[in-house]
């Protein structure tokens, strides 16, 4: 293009040279008479043209540039003439490695041209898809080959206590009396250039903070001590100190963009593809909808720039504005990763299929639902069928048509109870659903709200996105904590309060987050729990009862029967953890697995024990008719039915929790992995209701506990927490569902959004308090729930 532009601005009639550049050879008459055989038959040297076989080494001047005349033309406006153009430039491109040069032999000018990806000498890698990605070799970060960290020096190991200043021994490694003479170089010559050694480090501004790890002429940074330790690493000392400060850091290469250093050097509105990367997806939108490109540009990106927009704006509709695309995945939350899976499939554009998503509501506050909830219109309206299961209020109100399964759980379920509108299913009676639904069955708002005069509060928390926030939360209290999804709730709770008291009430050490103290009531506290909905056990035969102890008591009973004592059997004989009466061929799993090389593990039944775990004459031991097996295959609620009929108030006394918590429905001998995260969950509540003490004085820590939970089961849990409260404990709930919030004691508001707008406590006080203030947007939906 550039080349035909240039013709189009010269004279018509113009003698024209095309020539290309020739790479000098040691044996130049060689080289010549290859070109003499490809068909060239002049080069031009010096501003003058030869006859190749006149030319040779004794007239060739090494210092200028050797070229091989690739075609004379006189420059014309017609087609035949843009053709013979066209095909001289692209050999002449090609003959000289990606040059080419026009001379005009009117007034002997001449210009070059380059289709090589070079600058000033330098030549670049030319760019492609692949060299934008850094799960690719070819375009990932050499030194982290696309990680974004390495093993290096651990900068929070350095400076563990951001609190301190470097007068204060902030610098861990510069705290002895040896090596505080670094230290000391520093303090003494901060004045010589304006350094603050008084100022807490995180206080410090980011340029300040780099100067103590660069050092300048006035004293020796942290970069070299270590270089200088490194260099002397023979000396076990210095090893040892260097283990020490060993961790996981930021590259060096590329500040953990993860990408080589050349793919940004290619920009687009002086943005490079690490820029746009880093930024949160709406400011990404505003990036991409503001975008000025020239006509050529906006031509060849037209297509591009639709598919881009288009999946930006799905990401917002599923309320991930706030997240990076940078963002690792391992740092998602379940709920982020269901929706991202979402708007991945609405950005596939499909039409006639049918999605069907598992509590896509999980993790969403009420505002999130409502965005939520135009994805899956927007599905239907492509002309998809959307099946959703799902226990969200909102989402039920959104919906077509909806089927009741129940009436409750396990055994207790499994009709269908209504099928309809939501007008027709609430005017259904049968339904516990309608019964919530239209508000003939509710949970109810406490007449009284607990308060406490003990606090724990955590000053200055700064982690991730936090803004320099101080949290309030009271004892002997449910204490709710919510915000929009990525508000900085999780950070707050599991990465700062959680590792804090662990530490001090615990002794256990796991990092916590930035943050400048706690203070309050903690030492008040006999331990902190953090119930989560990992699985219960490590083992594959853990189910229920083995975890709540209550399967020792049935084994100790089982043990007492005239028939164990003729055979001398013991506790140990009817477990499946140890040998004697367990089926030796599945080791008490009931199931035998093949192991296949390429393909997913079958499970079998065990045809010794046919399913059953113990061994033939261990099942032919029974307590009213029933044997070992028939117990585990008993629900909690039939077990606490058989058990108590015959008087064993030790076995009811330890499952009446599971039955409390809502779980009657699940079998005793339930394996542990086929349970759901909200059914662990509450199996590990129900563990600490059966070890109630009075005046326990422990936290509780739970994690959106109402994950899975109908109405129904919500009112159950809340009844099991006032039961922990009233033992002495305190509860502090990560939670969006509004059913609990407005029953807690006390609510911890963050906001007002996600990412970077987030990590500000917009309220505290009781949930009236938080559906007064304006600024809240939990507040705006919690006012109609009360």
């Amino acid at each position: 293009t550039d080349v035909i532009n240039l013709i189009k601005s010269l004279e018509l009639k113009s003698k024209l040279l095309l020539l290309s550049e020739v790479k000098i050879d040691n044996d130049l008459d060689k080289r010549l008479n290859l070109l003499l055989q490809q068909g060239f038959s002049r080069v031009f040297h010096d501003n003058n043209t030869f006859r190749i076989d006149e030319f040779n080494s004794s007239n060739f001047k090494k210092d200028k540039p050797f070229y091989i005349v690739v075609d004379r033309i006189i420059t014309k406006d017609d087609d035949d003439f843009y053709v013979r153009l066209s095909d001289a430039v692209q050999i002449a491109f090609y003959e000289g490695n990606g040059s080419c040069k026009i001379h005009n032999l009117k007034d002997n000018s001449s210009v070059n041209f380059s289709n090589k990806f070079e600058i000033d000498g330098i030549e670049f890698i030319e760019p492609s898809v692949n060299l934008f990605s850094f799960n690719n070799p070819y375009g990932a970060c050499p030194t982290c080959e696309g990680y974004g960290d390495i093993v290096g020096l651990d900068p929070e190991l350095v400076i563990p206590n951001t609190n301190l200043s470097v007068y204060e021994n902030a610098i861990a490694p510069w705290k002895g009396e040896t090596l505080s003479w670094y230290k000391n170089q520093l303090i003494n010559n901060a004045h010589l250039f304006d350094f603050p050694v008084h100022r807490p480090f995180y206080q410090l501004t980011s340029k300040e903070q780099k100067l103590v790890w660069t050092g300048n002429k006035h004293f020796i940074g942290l970069n070299e001590f270590f270089e200088d330790l490194e260099s002397k690493s023979y000396k076990i000392q210095n090893r040892v100190l260097l283990s020490k400060y060993r961790g996981k850091t930021i590259c060096s290469s590329c500040n953990g963009k993860r990408l080589r250093e050349e793919a940004n050097y290619v920009k687009i509105n002086d943005k490079s593809i690490s820029d746009l990367v880093d930024l949160p997806i709406n400011d990404l939108a505003v990036f991409f909808t503001n975008l000025e490109l020239n006509e050529h540009d906006t031509e060849v990106s037209k297509r591009l720039l639709i598919e881009i927009n288009s999946r930006i704006e799905f990401l917002q509709d599923v309320g991930l504005g706030y997240l990076t695309l940078n963002r690792k995945s391992n740092t998602l939350s379940g709920g982020e990763s269901q929706r991202i899976n979402l708007a991945t499939s609405l950005g596939s554009s499909l039409v006639g299929s049918m999605y069907i998503l598992d509590e896509p509501s999980i993790g969403l506050h009420s505002n999130d639902t409502f965005k939520l909830i135009k994805v899956l219109k927007k599905l239907k309206d492509l002309g998809n069928t959307v099946i959703v299961v799902e226990h969200d209020e909102d989402i039920m109100n959104a919906a077509d048509e909806i089927i009741d399964i129940g009436p409750e759980a396990g055994v207790n379920g499994g009709n269908v109870m209504a099928t309809g509108t939501l007008t027709e299913i609430k005017k259904n009676k049968n339904s516990l659903t309608a019964q919530y639904l239209n508000n003939s069955n509710l949970i109810e708002i406490p007449k009284k709200r607990r308060k406490s005069s003990q606090f724990i509060t955590i000053e200055g928390a700064r982690e991730n996105n936090l803004k320099d926030v101080t949290a309030n939360f009271p004892l002997k209290c449910l204490t709710a904590v919510t915000g929009v999804s990525g508000s900085g709730k999780s950070t707050l709770i599991k990465q700062i309060l959680y590792p804090l008291l662990a530490k001090e009430i615990n002794r256990t050490y796991d990092k916590p987050g930035k943050h400048t103290s706690l203070t309050g009531d903690y030492k008040n506290l006999s331990s902190i729990e953090f119930v989560d909905q990992n699985p219960i056990g490590k083992s594959s035969r853990s189910n229920p009862v083995t975890y709540l102890k209550a399967y020792d008591e049935i084994r100790n009973l089982y043990s007492k029967t005239t028939l164990s004592k003729l055979r001398n059997y013991k506790p140990k004989h009817f477990s499946f953890n140890t040998d004697g009466g367990r089926c030796e061929t599945c080791k008490g799993t009931g199931e035998v697995i093949v192991e296949m090389q390429f393909m997913a593990d079958v499970h079998l039944t065990c045809e010794t024990c046919k399913g059953k775990k113990f061994k033939k004459e261990i099942l032919e031991v029974k307590f009213e008719g029933k044997n070992i097996n028939d117990i585990l295959e008993l629900t909690i609620d039939e077990a606490i039915d058989f058990f108590d009929k015959h008087n064993e108030e030790k076995i009811t006394k330890k499952l009446k929790p599971l039955q409390e918590v809502g779980l009657g429905y699940v079998t005793l001998g339930q394996k542990s992995s086929t349970l759901s995260g909200g059914e662990a969950q509450r199996i590990k509540l129900a563990y600490f209701l059966s070890k109630g003490k009075a005046n326990s004085s422990t936290l509780f820590i739970f994690d959106e506990p109402t994950t899975g939970l109908h109405f129904h089961d919500i009112k159950k849990l809340l009844k099991s927490f006032e039961a922990l409260i009233k033992q002495g404990n305190s509860i502090i709930v990560v939670e969006h569902n509004l059913d609990l919030v407005k029953c807690a004691d006390f609510v911890v508001d963050l906001g007002p959004y996600g990412g970077e707008k987030g990590g500000q406590i917009i309220a505290e006080g009781t949930p009236e308090d938080i559906a007064k203030n304006s600024k809240s947007l939990t507040g705006k939906y919690l006012k109609e729930k009360l």
